[in-house]
């Protein structure tokens, strides 16, 4: 998935299930592939890595991003001291099947007057950020959309 992302994109490590050494391992293995095709790569979890470019949903050195589902998250997560919120679920996601959805009237509703980016997440693909673009996104994040 790593080699089909346009550079520049960002990778959000989690892979919280793996065992310590072997998590570490596949981050190295990510970090090289994130240096070589210039994708910014942030680590979510507690424990920092060698070659993160931030992290994501804590403080921490480097860009910090912060997962949001509700208004009072996106204060809680601005006041954090948030570089850019992943906002969630926009729409039905494979990721949580059943999950209450924003959809595009209360995603607009929860980010707007929002000051730093905002980045769509849940059931998004390139179609679905077209919808979006009138309420300022900066970007999108995905799963599903990078493996077809």
């Amino acid at each position: 998935m790593l080699e089909r992302l346009p550079r520049g994109s960002g990778v959000i490590f989690r892979h919280y299930q793996l065992p310590s050494a072997e998590r570490r391992a596949l981050f190295a293995r990510t970090a090289k592939i994130a240096r070589r095709r210039g994708l910014v790569l942030l680590r979510a979890g507690a424990t920092p890595m060698r070659g993160e470019a931030g992290t994501h949903g804590r403080r921490g050195s480097g860009i910090i991003t912060w997962p949001v589902h509700s208004r009072r998250e996106t204060v809680t997560a601005i006041r954090a001291g948030a570089d850019a919120l992943l906002v969630s679920p926009v729409f039905p996601t494979r990721s949580h099947p059943g999950a209450r959805v924003l959809g595009p009237v209360r995603f607009g509703l929860l980010v707007r007057g929002v000051t730093i980016p905002v980045i769509a997440l849940g059931g998004m693909d390139m179609q679905q950020a077209r919808r979006l673009r009138s309420l300022g996104i900066h970007g999108w994040a995905a799963i599903d959309a990078w493996t077809r």
